[in-house]
Protein backbone atom coordinates (compact mmCIF):
# COMPACT_ATOMS: atom_id res chain seq x y z
CA UNK A 1 0.00 0.00 0.00
CA UNK A 2 2.99 2.39 0.79
CA UNK A 3 4.10 2.03 -2.53
CA UNK A 4 0.94 2.80 -4.37
CA UNK A 5 0.59 5.75 -1.98
CA UNK A 6 4.01 7.04 -3.16
CA UNK A 7 3.75 6.35 -6.70
CA UNK A 8 -0.01 7.97 -6.28
CA UNK A 9 2.35 11.20 -4.63
CA UNK A 10 3.93 11.12 -7.51
CA UNK A 11 1.58 11.43 -10.15
CA UNK A 12 0.06 14.16 -7.98
CA UNK A 13 3.13 16.09 -7.47
CA UNK A 14 3.84 16.33 -11.39
CA UNK A 15 0.27 17.87 -11.73
CA UNK A 16 2.49 21.56 -9.97
CA UNK A 17 5.13 21.34 -11.80
CA UNK A 18 6.16 24.84 -13.30
CA UNK A 19 6.59 23.32 -17.15
CA UNK A 20 3.52 22.86 -19.36
CA UNK A 21 4.76 19.68 -21.14
CA UNK A 22 5.98 18.22 -17.76
CA UNK A 23 2.09 18.57 -16.46
CA UNK A 24 0.56 17.23 -19.68
CA UNK A 25 2.89 14.26 -19.66
CA UNK A 26 2.03 13.89 -16.33
CA UNK A 27 -1.69 14.10 -16.54
CA UNK A 28 -1.32 11.27 -19.49
CA UNK A 29 0.50 9.00 -17.29
CA UNK A 30 -1.86 9.42 -14.71
CA UNK A 31 -4.38 8.73 -17.24
CA UNK A 32 -3.18 5.54 -17.61
CA UNK A 33 -2.43 4.82 -13.99
CA UNK A 34 -5.87 5.11 -13.00
CA UNK A 35 -7.91 3.15 -16.07
CA UNK A 36 -9.54 0.06 -14.64
CA UNK A 37 -7.15 0.77 -10.88
CA UNK A 38 -10.07 1.57 -8.38
CA UNK A 39 -7.25 2.08 -5.39
CA UNK A 40 -5.05 4.30 -7.55
CA UNK A 41 -8.24 6.27 -8.20
CA UNK A 42 -9.17 6.69 -4.35
CA UNK A 43 -5.62 7.26 -3.54
CA UNK A 44 -5.51 10.32 -6.04
CA UNK A 45 -8.68 11.83 -4.86
CA UNK A 46 -7.13 11.48 -1.02
CA UNK A 47 -3.86 13.21 -2.07
CA UNK A 48 -6.11 16.25 -3.57
CA UNK A 49 -5.53 15.42 -7.22
CA UNK A 50 -9.35 16.51 -8.33
CA UNK A 51 -9.15 19.97 -7.33
CA UNK A 52 -5.76 20.46 -9.17
CA UNK A 53 -7.48 18.37 -12.29
CA UNK A 54 -10.14 20.83 -12.42
CA UNK A 55 -8.30 24.11 -11.80
CA UNK A 56 -6.33 23.13 -14.93
CA UNK A 57 -9.65 22.30 -16.63
CA UNK A 58 -10.78 25.34 -15.73
CA UNK A 59 -7.99 27.23 -17.22
CA UNK A 60 -7.83 29.60 -20.01
CA UNK A 61 -4.22 29.51 -19.89
CA UNK A 62 -3.53 25.68 -20.22
CA UNK A 63 -3.73 24.22 -23.60
CA UNK A 64 -6.58 22.08 -25.32
CA UNK A 65 -4.88 19.29 -25.15
CA UNK A 66 -3.99 19.91 -21.59
CA UNK A 67 -7.43 20.76 -20.72
CA UNK A 68 -9.06 17.56 -22.80
CA UNK A 69 -6.63 15.03 -20.56
CA UNK A 70 -8.11 16.71 -17.29
CA UNK A 71 -11.31 15.70 -18.32
CA UNK A 72 -10.74 12.60 -19.54
CA UNK A 73 -9.12 11.40 -16.30
CA UNK A 74 -11.51 12.58 -14.15
CA UNK A 75 -13.72 10.59 -16.22
CA UNK A 76 -11.67 7.37 -15.69
CA UNK A 77 -11.82 8.24 -11.75
CA UNK A 78 -15.54 8.31 -11.75
CA UNK A 79 -16.09 5.32 -14.38
CA UNK A 80 -18.23 2.87 -11.90
CA UNK A 81 -16.37 -0.69 -11.78
CA UNK A 82 -17.07 -2.78 -8.40
CA UNK A 83 -19.58 -0.44 -5.84
CA UNK A 84 -17.56 -2.33 -2.99
CA UNK A 85 -14.31 -0.92 -3.91
CA UNK A 86 -15.51 2.80 -2.95
CA UNK A 87 -16.45 3.93 -6.58
CA UNK A 88 -19.28 5.88 -5.06
CA UNK A 89 -17.80 7.82 -2.47
CA UNK A 90 -15.32 8.63 -5.60
CA UNK A 91 -18.50 10.31 -7.10
CA UNK A 92 -19.39 11.77 -4.18
CA UNK A 93 -16.20 13.75 -3.55
CA UNK A 94 -16.21 14.85 -6.68
CA UNK A 95 -19.54 16.35 -6.82
CA UNK A 96 -18.36 17.93 -3.53
CA UNK A 97 -15.51 19.69 -5.12
CA UNK A 98 -18.09 21.13 -7.42
CA UNK A 99 -16.59 18.80 -10.79
CA UNK A 100 -20.65 19.30 -12.73
CA UNK A 101 -19.92 23.34 -12.62
CA UNK A 102 -16.51 22.89 -13.58
CA UNK A 103 -17.28 20.74 -16.38
CA UNK A 104 -20.59 22.49 -17.58
CA UNK A 105 -18.74 25.87 -17.61
CA UNK A 106 -16.55 23.58 -20.10
CA UNK A 107 -19.02 23.54 -22.75
CA UNK A 108 -18.85 26.97 -23.57
CA UNK A 109 -14.87 26.20 -24.91
CA UNK A 110 -15.26 26.03 -29.04
CA UNK A 111 -12.70 22.89 -29.31
CA UNK A 112 -14.91 19.78 -29.73
CA UNK A 113 -12.70 17.57 -28.71
CA UNK A 114 -12.97 18.89 -25.29
CA UNK A 115 -16.52 19.54 -25.44
CA UNK A 116 -16.67 15.96 -26.02
CA UNK A 117 -14.45 14.82 -23.11
CA UNK A 118 -16.57 17.40 -20.60
CA UNK A 119 -19.78 15.86 -21.81
CA UNK A 120 -18.48 12.34 -21.58
CA UNK A 121 -17.47 12.87 -18.22
CA UNK A 122 -20.61 14.41 -17.24
CA UNK A 123 -22.76 11.42 -18.58
CA UNK A 124 -20.50 9.27 -16.36
CA UNK A 125 -20.91 11.36 -13.65
CA UNK A 126 -24.78 11.75 -14.15
CA UNK A 127 -25.42 8.17 -14.96
CA UNK A 128 -24.24 7.14 -11.19
CA UNK A 129 -27.62 6.81 -8.63
CA UNK A 130 -25.76 9.13 -6.14
CA UNK A 131 -25.69 11.99 -8.14
CA UNK A 132 -28.18 14.77 -7.39
CA UNK A 133 -29.68 15.24 -10.97
CA UNK A 134 -31.22 18.26 -10.33
CA UNK A 135 -27.61 20.16 -10.10
CA UNK A 136 -28.50 19.90 -14.56
CA UNK A 137 -30.98 21.77 -13.78
CA UNK A 138 -30.11 24.64 -11.41
CA UNK A 139 -28.61 26.84 -14.09
CA UNK A 140 -31.52 27.46 -16.59
CA UNK A 141 -29.33 27.98 -19.65
CA UNK A 142 -27.56 24.58 -19.26
CA UNK A 143 -30.45 22.74 -20.85
CA UNK A 144 -30.44 25.29 -23.88
CA UNK A 145 -26.69 25.34 -24.39
CA UNK A 146 -26.72 21.32 -24.24
CA UNK A 147 -29.52 20.99 -26.75
CA UNK A 148 -27.32 23.33 -29.17
CA UNK A 149 -24.38 20.95 -28.61
CA UNK A 150 -26.07 18.10 -29.88
CA UNK A 151 -25.78 18.36 -33.93
CA UNK A 152 -22.38 18.97 -33.25
CA UNK A 153 -21.40 15.30 -33.55
CA UNK A 154 -22.38 11.78 -32.96
CA UNK A 155 -20.39 11.41 -29.51
CA UNK A 156 -22.42 14.42 -28.21
CA UNK A 157 -25.39 13.27 -29.76
CA UNK A 158 -24.77 10.52 -27.41
CA UNK A 159 -23.24 11.80 -24.47
CA UNK A 160 -26.26 14.48 -24.05
CA UNK A 161 -29.16 12.08 -24.60
CA UNK A 162 -27.80 10.01 -22.14
CA UNK A 163 -27.39 12.63 -20.05
CA UNK A 164 -30.99 13.51 -20.59
CA UNK A 165 -32.73 10.06 -20.35
CA UNK A 166 -30.63 9.50 -16.09
CA UNK A 167 -32.24 13.22 -15.36
CA UNK A 168 -35.11 12.95 -16.58
CA UNK A 169 -37.09 12.03 -12.93
CA UNK A 170 -40.24 13.87 -12.76
CA UNK A 171 -43.00 15.57 -14.71
CA UNK A 172 -41.03 18.68 -14.01
CA UNK A 173 -37.82 17.40 -15.63
CA UNK A 174 -40.25 15.95 -18.81
CA UNK A 175 -41.41 19.54 -19.41
CA UNK A 176 -38.46 21.55 -18.91
CA UNK A 177 -36.30 19.05 -21.86
CA UNK A 178 -39.80 19.17 -23.89
CA UNK A 179 -40.19 22.94 -23.57
CA UNK A 180 -35.99 23.47 -24.89
CA UNK A 181 -36.99 21.47 -27.80
CA UNK A 182 -36.03 17.83 -26.76
CA UNK A 183 -38.32 15.88 -29.33
CA UNK A 184 -37.28 18.33 -32.26
CA UNK A 185 -33.52 17.75 -31.60
CA UNK A 186 -33.26 14.51 -30.94
CA UNK A 187 -36.28 13.14 -33.21
CA UNK A 188 -33.43 13.58 -36.57
CA UNK A 189 -30.92 11.16 -34.37
CA UNK A 190 -33.45 8.15 -34.87
CA UNK A 191 -32.13 7.73 -38.41
CA UNK A 192 -28.36 8.57 -37.45
CA UNK A 193 -25.73 6.17 -39.54
CA UNK A 194 -24.71 5.48 -35.74
CA UNK A 195 -26.16 2.48 -33.72
CA UNK A 196 -25.35 4.07 -30.56
CA UNK A 197 -26.95 7.20 -31.32
CA UNK A 198 -30.19 5.71 -32.50
CA UNK A 199 -30.31 3.72 -29.51
CA UNK A 200 -29.87 6.42 -26.82
CA UNK A 201 -32.48 8.55 -28.67
CA UNK A 202 -34.78 6.25 -28.29
CA UNK A 203 -34.08 5.56 -24.72
CA UNK A 204 -34.29 9.66 -24.04
CA UNK A 205 -37.79 9.30 -25.74
CA UNK A 206 -38.98 6.34 -23.02
CA UNK A 207 -38.14 8.60 -20.73
CA UNK A 208 -40.06 11.49 -21.75
CA UNK A 209 -42.82 9.88 -23.10
CA UNK A 210 -43.82 7.61 -20.01
CA UNK A 211 -47.17 9.03 -18.20
CA UNK A 212 -46.88 12.28 -20.28
CA UNK A 213 -50.37 13.45 -22.24
CA UNK A 214 -48.38 16.00 -23.77
CA UNK A 215 -45.39 14.71 -25.07
CA UNK A 216 -47.08 11.39 -26.40
CA UNK A 217 -49.50 13.85 -28.30
CA UNK A 218 -46.64 15.86 -29.82
CA UNK A 219 -44.72 12.27 -30.65
CA UNK A 220 -47.48 11.40 -32.73
CA UNK A 221 -47.17 13.91 -34.83
CA UNK A 222 -43.73 14.13 -35.47
CA UNK A 223 -42.16 13.77 -39.06
CA UNK A 224 -38.53 11.72 -39.66
CA UNK A 225 -37.56 11.53 -42.84
CA UNK A 226 -41.27 11.83 -44.41
CA UNK A 227 -42.58 9.25 -41.94
CA UNK A 228 -44.66 9.27 -38.88
CA UNK A 229 -42.59 8.79 -35.44
CA UNK A 230 -44.45 5.73 -34.54
CA UNK A 231 -43.92 4.12 -37.94
CA UNK A 232 -40.30 4.49 -37.07
CA UNK A 233 -40.79 2.74 -33.70
CA UNK A 234 -42.54 0.43 -35.37
CA UNK A 235 -39.46 -0.45 -37.55
CA UNK A 236 -37.67 -0.95 -34.70
CA UNK A 237 -39.42 -3.79 -33.16
CA UNK A 238 -38.57 -6.03 -36.51
CA UNK A 239 -36.96 -9.23 -34.80
CA UNK A 240 -33.62 -8.93 -37.02
CA UNK A 241 -32.64 -6.13 -34.96
CA UNK A 242 -30.79 -5.70 -31.25
CA UNK A 243 -33.29 -6.77 -28.57
CA UNK A 244 -32.81 -3.54 -26.58
CA UNK A 245 -33.96 -1.83 -29.88
CA UNK A 246 -37.24 -3.90 -29.84
CA UNK A 247 -37.66 -3.73 -26.29
CA UNK A 248 -37.18 0.48 -26.20
CA UNK A 249 -39.47 0.86 -29.07
CA UNK A 250 -42.26 -1.25 -27.49
CA UNK A 251 -42.54 1.00 -24.95
CA UNK A 252 -41.88 4.15 -26.59
CA UNK A 253 -45.32 2.84 -28.39
CA UNK A 254 -46.66 1.76 -24.90
CA UNK A 255 -46.26 5.13 -23.16
CA UNK A 256 -48.01 6.78 -25.78
CA UNK A 257 -50.91 4.35 -26.25
CA UNK A 258 -50.96 4.66 -22.60
CA UNK A 259 -51.11 8.23 -22.53
CA UNK A 260 -53.96 8.78 -25.42
CA UNK A 261 -52.18 9.49 -28.29
CA UNK A 262 -52.25 5.84 -29.92
CA UNK A 263 -55.80 4.09 -30.00
CA UNK A 264 -55.44 0.54 -28.23
CA UNK A 265 -57.02 -1.19 -31.21
CA UNK A 266 -54.29 0.06 -33.56
CA UNK A 267 -52.37 -2.10 -35.65
CA UNK A 268 -49.37 -0.57 -34.62
CA UNK A 269 -50.30 -2.06 -31.08
CA UNK A 270 -52.47 -4.84 -31.21
CA UNK A 271 -49.89 -6.50 -34.47
CA UNK A 272 -46.67 -5.09 -33.11
CA UNK A 273 -46.27 -3.78 -29.96
CA UNK A 274 -48.07 -6.51 -28.00
CA UNK A 275 -46.47 -9.46 -29.98
CA UNK A 276 -42.90 -7.83 -29.74
CA UNK A 277 -43.45 -7.68 -26.40
CA UNK A 278 -44.74 -10.92 -25.20
CA UNK A 279 -41.73 -12.25 -27.78
CA UNK A 280 -39.78 -10.99 -24.68
CA UNK A 281 -41.35 -12.93 -22.34
CA UNK A 282 -40.05 -16.21 -23.60
CA UNK A 283 -37.44 -18.13 -21.81
CA UNK A 284 -34.76 -17.59 -24.48
CA UNK A 285 -34.63 -14.04 -23.62
CA UNK A 286 -31.84 -12.86 -20.91
CA UNK A 287 -33.52 -12.43 -17.12
CA UNK A 288 -34.04 -8.30 -17.34
CA UNK A 289 -35.03 -8.62 -21.27
CA UNK A 290 -38.04 -10.86 -19.35
CA UNK A 291 -38.79 -9.11 -16.23
CA UNK A 292 -38.61 -5.65 -18.86
CA UNK A 293 -41.16 -7.17 -21.54
CA UNK A 294 -43.62 -8.73 -18.77
CA UNK A 295 -43.93 -5.20 -16.79
CA UNK A 296 -44.19 -3.41 -20.09
CA UNK A 297 -47.11 -5.41 -21.59
CA UNK A 298 -48.60 -5.32 -18.28
CA UNK A 299 -48.86 -1.74 -18.50
CA UNK A 300 -49.51 -1.59 -22.12
CA UNK A 301 -52.87 -4.13 -21.51
CA UNK A 302 -53.90 -3.21 -18.10
CA UNK A 303 -57.14 -1.08 -19.04
CA UNK A 304 -57.91 -3.00 -22.11
CA UNK A 305 -59.88 -5.67 -21.79
CA UNK A 306 -59.59 -6.97 -25.60
CA UNK A 307 -55.58 -6.05 -25.04
CA UNK A 308 -56.04 -8.50 -22.23
CA UNK A 309 -57.35 -11.26 -24.11
CA UNK A 310 -55.13 -11.06 -27.43
CA UNK A 311 -52.04 -11.24 -25.20
CA UNK A 312 -53.83 -14.28 -23.09
CA UNK A 313 -53.49 -16.43 -25.96
CA UNK A 314 -50.24 -15.52 -27.97
CA UNK A 315 -47.39 -17.40 -28.08
CA UNK A 316 -48.08 -19.36 -24.78
CA UNK A 317 -47.83 -16.75 -22.68
CA UNK A 318 -49.64 -18.01 -19.55
CA UNK A 319 -47.17 -21.12 -19.91
CA UNK A 320 -44.16 -18.58 -20.06
CA UNK A 321 -44.89 -16.33 -17.10
CA UNK A 322 -45.55 -20.16 -14.95
CA UNK A 323 -41.80 -20.33 -16.16
CA UNK A 324 -40.67 -17.86 -14.22
CA UNK A 325 -41.20 -19.00 -10.95
CA UNK A 326 -39.35 -21.95 -11.94
CA UNK A 327 -35.83 -20.20 -10.26
CA UNK A 328 -33.75 -21.27 -9.59
CA UNK A 329 -34.86 -24.83 -9.96
CA UNK A 330 -34.89 -24.95 -13.50
CA UNK A 331 -31.36 -23.38 -13.73
CA UNK A 332 -29.51 -26.89 -14.82
CA UNK A 333 -30.47 -25.99 -18.37
CA UNK A 334 -28.43 -22.41 -18.56
CA UNK A 335 -24.69 -23.83 -18.78
CA UNK A 336 -23.11 -20.23 -19.23
CA UNK A 337 -21.75 -19.92 -15.44
CA UNK A 338 -22.15 -15.72 -16.12
CA UNK A 339 -25.82 -15.89 -17.05
CA UNK A 340 -26.41 -18.37 -13.73
CA UNK A 341 -25.46 -16.54 -11.43
CA UNK A 342 -26.80 -13.27 -13.33
CA UNK A 343 -30.04 -15.28 -13.16
CA UNK A 344 -29.74 -16.49 -9.66
CA UNK A 345 -29.13 -12.97 -8.37
CA UNK A 346 -32.82 -11.44 -9.60
CA UNK A 347 -35.06 -14.25 -9.47
CA UNK A 348 -36.82 -11.78 -6.97
CA UNK A 349 -37.40 -9.30 -9.86
CA UNK A 350 -39.27 -12.16 -12.49
CA UNK A 351 -41.24 -13.23 -9.65
CA UNK A 352 -42.69 -9.41 -9.18
CA UNK A 353 -42.25 -8.75 -12.74
CA UNK A 354 -44.87 -12.32 -13.36
CA UNK A 355 -47.54 -10.89 -10.76
CA UNK A 356 -47.52 -8.09 -12.37
CA UNK A 357 -48.97 -9.34 -15.57
CA UNK A 358 -50.82 -12.04 -14.22
CA UNK A 359 -52.78 -9.13 -12.25
CA UNK A 360 -52.90 -7.35 -15.68
CA UNK A 361 -54.27 -10.25 -17.42
CA UNK A 362 -57.34 -11.58 -15.27
CA UNK A 363 -58.29 -7.96 -13.98
CA UNK A 364 -61.60 -7.47 -16.19
CA UNK A 365 -61.93 -11.18 -18.09
CA UNK A 366 -63.79 -14.35 -15.87
CA UNK A 367 -62.46 -16.35 -19.48
CA UNK A 368 -59.15 -15.02 -19.29
CA UNK A 369 -59.13 -15.94 -15.39
CA UNK A 370 -60.27 -19.72 -16.33
CA UNK A 371 -58.66 -20.48 -19.57
CA UNK A 372 -54.44 -18.55 -18.75
CA UNK A 373 -54.16 -19.10 -15.07
CA UNK A 374 -55.86 -22.06 -13.79
CA UNK A 375 -54.95 -24.69 -16.97
CA UNK A 376 -51.10 -23.32 -16.15
CA UNK A 377 -51.08 -24.72 -13.04
CA UNK A 378 -50.54 -21.36 -11.89
CA UNK A 379 -52.76 -21.23 -8.80
CA UNK A 380 -50.30 -24.10 -7.38
CA UNK A 381 -47.19 -21.88 -8.11
CA UNK A 382 -49.30 -18.46 -6.56
CA UNK A 383 -50.28 -20.78 -3.24
CA UNK A 384 -46.45 -22.23 -2.76
CA UNK A 385 -45.05 -19.06 -2.73
CA UNK A 386 -47.82 -17.92 0.16
CA UNK A 387 -45.58 -20.26 2.58
CA UNK A 388 -42.38 -18.13 1.45
CA UNK A 389 -40.31 -16.92 4.32
CA UNK A 390 -40.01 -13.66 2.65
CA UNK A 391 -43.01 -11.51 3.04
CA UNK A 392 -42.98 -9.43 -0.32
CA UNK A 393 -43.34 -13.03 -1.61
CA UNK A 394 -45.93 -13.86 0.76
CA UNK A 395 -47.73 -10.68 0.11
CA UNK A 396 -47.75 -10.77 -3.70
CA UNK A 397 -48.51 -14.55 -3.94
CA UNK A 398 -51.71 -13.89 -1.97
CA UNK A 399 -52.44 -10.51 -3.72
CA UNK A 400 -52.41 -12.57 -7.25
CA UNK A 401 -54.82 -14.98 -5.85
CA UNK A 402 -57.16 -12.13 -4.43
CA UNK A 403 -57.00 -10.49 -7.85
CA UNK A 404 -57.82 -14.26 -9.38
CA UNK A 405 -60.63 -14.41 -7.20
CA UNK A 406 -62.26 -11.49 -8.18
CA UNK A 407 -65.96 -12.07 -9.44
CA UNK A 408 -65.11 -15.23 -10.47
CA UNK A 409 -67.00 -18.54 -10.79
CA UNK A 410 -67.67 -21.54 -8.46
CA UNK A 411 -64.35 -23.67 -10.38
CA UNK A 412 -62.31 -21.01 -10.19
CA UNK A 413 -62.71 -20.17 -6.09
CA UNK A 414 -62.95 -24.16 -5.35
CA UNK A 415 -59.25 -24.10 -7.07
CA UNK A 416 -57.74 -21.41 -4.95
CA UNK A 417 -59.37 -22.75 -1.64
CA UNK A 418 -58.52 -26.36 -2.33
CA UNK A 419 -54.81 -25.59 -3.42
CA UNK A 420 -54.14 -23.21 -0.81
CA UNK A 421 -55.71 -25.42 2.12
CA UNK A 422 -57.95 -24.05 5.12
CA UNK A 423 -54.90 -24.77 7.19
CA UNK A 424 -52.78 -22.41 5.08
CA UNK A 425 -55.62 -19.80 4.57
CA UNK A 426 -55.76 -19.60 8.49
CA UNK A 427 -52.09 -19.34 8.87
CA UNK A 428 -52.21 -16.33 6.90
CA UNK A 429 -55.30 -14.59 8.65
CA UNK A 430 -52.84 -14.82 11.49
CA UNK A 431 -49.83 -13.54 9.97
CA UNK A 432 -47.68 -10.57 11.61
CA UNK A 433 -47.03 -8.79 8.58
CA UNK A 434 -50.00 -6.49 8.02
CA UNK A 435 -49.92 -6.24 4.48
CA UNK A 436 -50.30 -10.02 4.33
CA UNK A 437 -53.16 -10.03 6.23
CA UNK A 438 -54.87 -7.15 4.32
CA UNK A 439 -54.40 -9.08 1.20
CA UNK A 440 -55.96 -12.24 2.63
CA UNK A 441 -58.80 -10.65 3.96
CA UNK A 442 -59.41 -9.50 0.10
CA UNK A 443 -58.87 -12.85 -0.99
CA UNK A 444 -61.44 -14.55 1.54
CA UNK A 445 -63.71 -11.24 1.03
CA UNK A 446 -63.40 -12.36 -3.23
CA UNK A 447 -64.01 -15.83 -2.26
CA UNK A 448 -67.10 -14.88 -0.15
CA UNK A 449 -68.93 -13.16 -2.63
CA UNK A 450 -72.41 -14.32 -4.31
CA UNK A 451 -74.75 -16.33 -2.29
CA UNK A 452 -74.52 -19.91 -3.80
CA UNK A 453 -70.70 -19.52 -3.05
CA UNK A 454 -70.83 -17.63 0.40
CA UNK A 455 -73.07 -20.94 1.38
CA UNK A 456 -71.07 -23.47 -0.37
CA UNK A 457 -67.72 -22.31 1.42
CA UNK A 458 -69.14 -21.35 4.82
CA UNK A 459 -70.99 -25.33 4.73
CA UNK A 460 -67.36 -26.56 4.48
CA UNK A 461 -65.62 -23.95 6.27
CA UNK A 462 -67.77 -21.86 8.10
CA UNK A 463 -66.40 -22.45 11.67
CA UNK A 464 -62.77 -21.62 11.00
CA UNK A 465 -63.98 -18.55 9.18
CA UNK A 466 -65.98 -17.19 11.91
CA UNK A 467 -63.31 -18.47 14.40
CA UNK A 468 -60.59 -16.30 12.52
CA UNK A 469 -62.90 -12.91 12.09
CA UNK A 470 -63.93 -12.96 15.61
CA UNK A 471 -59.65 -13.57 16.45
CA UNK A 472 -59.04 -10.36 14.26
CA UNK A 473 -61.88 -8.29 15.75
CA UNK A 474 -60.34 -8.61 19.19
CA UNK A 475 -57.12 -8.19 18.40
CA UNK A 476 -55.07 -4.85 17.85
CA UNK A 477 -55.27 -4.42 14.56
CA UNK A 478 -55.72 -1.35 12.36
CA UNK A 479 -58.80 0.29 11.30
CA UNK A 480 -58.23 -1.07 7.95
CA UNK A 481 -58.00 -4.19 8.78
CA UNK A 482 -60.76 -4.70 10.79
CA UNK A 483 -63.24 -2.44 8.33
CA UNK A 484 -62.39 -5.19 6.08
CA UNK A 485 -62.89 -8.52 8.38
CA UNK A 486 -66.47 -6.80 9.12
CA UNK A 487 -67.00 -6.71 4.86
CA UNK A 488 -66.44 -10.19 5.51
CA UNK A 489 -69.23 -10.77 7.93
CA UNK A 490 -71.72 -8.32 5.85
CA UNK A 491 -70.58 -10.79 3.22
CA UNK A 492 -71.28 -13.62 4.94
CA UNK A 493 -74.97 -12.03 6.58
CA UNK A 494 -75.60 -11.74 2.66
CA UNK A 495 -75.72 -15.85 2.22
CA UNK A 496 -79.06 -17.71 2.74
CA UNK A 497 -77.71 -20.53 5.03
CA UNK A 498 -74.52 -18.52 6.08
CA UNK A 499 -76.12 -15.63 7.66
CA UNK A 500 -77.24 -18.34 10.90
CA UNK A 501 -73.90 -18.58 11.24
CA UNK A 502 -74.04 -14.81 12.38
CA UNK A 503 -77.09 -14.76 14.06
CA UNK A 504 -76.26 -18.35 16.18
CA UNK A 505 -72.86 -16.66 17.15
CA UNK A 506 -74.30 -14.47 20.08
CA UNK A 507 -70.29 -13.20 20.47
CA UNK A 508 -70.07 -11.79 17.16
CA UNK A 509 -73.32 -10.24 17.36
CA UNK A 510 -71.90 -8.04 20.29
CA UNK A 511 -68.96 -7.58 18.14
CA UNK A 512 -70.56 -5.98 15.30
CA UNK A 513 -73.03 -4.44 17.76
CA UNK A 514 -69.65 -2.43 19.46
CA UNK A 515 -68.46 -1.46 16.20
CA UNK A 516 -71.82 0.15 14.93
CA UNK A 517 -71.24 2.63 18.37
CA UNK A 518 -67.44 2.92 17.46
CA UNK A 519 -66.40 6.88 16.89
CA UNK A 520 -65.19 5.48 13.64
CA UNK A 521 -67.31 5.99 11.09
CA UNK A 522 -65.77 3.55 8.15
CA UNK A 523 -66.05 0.54 11.16
CA UNK A 524 -69.87 1.88 11.54
CA UNK A 525 -70.89 1.61 8.46
CA UNK A 526 -68.98 -2.22 7.93
CA UNK A 527 -70.89 -2.85 11.39
CA UNK A 528 -74.09 -1.68 9.69
CA UNK A 529 -73.80 -3.56 6.33
CA UNK A 530 -73.75 -6.80 8.78
CA UNK A 531 -77.31 -5.96 10.18
CA UNK A 532 -78.94 -5.14 6.68
CA UNK A 533 -78.07 -7.86 5.15
CA UNK A 534 -79.16 -9.95 8.19
CA UNK A 535 -82.81 -8.16 8.66
CA UNK A 536 -83.48 -8.41 4.47
CA UNK A 537 -86.88 -9.54 4.27
CA UNK A 538 -86.91 -10.69 1.13
CA UNK A 539 -87.33 -14.38 1.65
CA UNK A 540 -89.92 -15.34 4.77
CA UNK A 541 -87.39 -16.34 7.44
CA UNK A 542 -86.54 -12.98 8.06
CA UNK A 543 -89.27 -11.99 10.99
CA UNK A 544 -87.63 -14.44 13.20
CA UNK A 545 -83.73 -12.63 12.92
CA UNK A 546 -85.21 -9.23 12.89
CA UNK A 547 -87.41 -10.44 16.43
CA UNK A 548 -83.74 -11.41 17.93
CA UNK A 549 -82.17 -8.38 16.91
CA UNK A 550 -84.54 -6.21 18.21
CA UNK A 551 -84.46 -8.20 21.26
CA UNK A 552 -80.19 -7.23 21.72
CA UNK A 553 -80.72 -3.49 20.76
CA UNK A 554 -79.86 -2.89 17.47
CA UNK A 555 -82.63 -1.29 16.38
CA UNK A 556 -82.12 1.32 18.80
CA UNK A 557 -78.85 1.96 17.37
CA UNK A 558 -79.95 1.93 13.77
CA UNK A 559 -82.53 4.68 15.21
CA UNK A 560 -79.51 6.77 16.48
CA UNK A 561 -77.29 6.23 13.02
CA UNK A 562 -80.18 7.75 11.32
CA UNK A 563 -79.11 11.10 12.48
CA UNK A 564 -75.41 10.29 11.53
CA UNK A 565 -73.49 12.98 10.58
CA UNK A 566 -71.62 10.59 8.04
CA UNK A 567 -73.91 10.61 4.99
CA UNK A 568 -73.36 6.98 3.54
CA UNK A 569 -73.42 5.91 7.36
CA UNK A 570 -76.94 8.00 8.02
CA UNK A 571 -78.67 6.42 4.67
CA UNK A 572 -77.61 2.99 5.29
CA UNK A 573 -79.05 3.36 8.86
CA UNK A 574 -82.35 4.44 6.77
CA UNK A 575 -82.18 1.89 4.62
CA UNK A 576 -82.02 -0.85 7.20
CA UNK A 577 -84.95 0.94 8.87
CA UNK A 578 -86.96 0.57 5.68
CA UNK A 579 -86.63 -3.29 6.21
CA UNK A 580 -87.58 -3.51 9.77
CA UNK A 581 -90.95 -1.28 9.01
CA UNK A 582 -91.94 -3.42 6.19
Amino acid sequence: MQEVTATSRHYVDRLFHPDPQKVLQGVIDMKNAVIGNNKQKANLIVLGAVPRLLYLLQQGLSSSELRTECAVVLECVVVLGSLAMGTENNIKSLVDCHIIPALLQGLVCPDLIFIEACLRCLRTVFISPVTPVQLLYTDPTVIPHLMSLLSRSPRTQDYITQIFSHCCKSPEHQTVLFNHGAIQNIAPMLISLSYKVRMQALKCFSVLAYENTQVSMTLVNVLVDGDLLSQVFVRMLQRDLPIEMQLTAAKCLTYMCRAGAIRTDDRCIVLKTLPCLVRMCSKERLLDERVEGAETLAYLMEPDVELQRIASVTDHLVAMLADYFKYPSSVSAITDIKRLDHDLKHAHELRQAAFKLYASLGSNDEDIRKKPILESGVVELLCSLTQSDSPALRVNGIWALMNMAFQADQKVKGEIVRALGTEQLFRLLSDRDTNVLMKTLGLLRNLLSTRPHIDQIMSSHGKQIMQAVTLILEGEHSIEVKEQTLCILANIADGNTAKELIMTNDDILQKIKYYMGHSNAKLQLAATFCISNLIWNEEGSCQERQDKLRELGFVDILHKLTQALDPNLCERAKTAMQHYLA
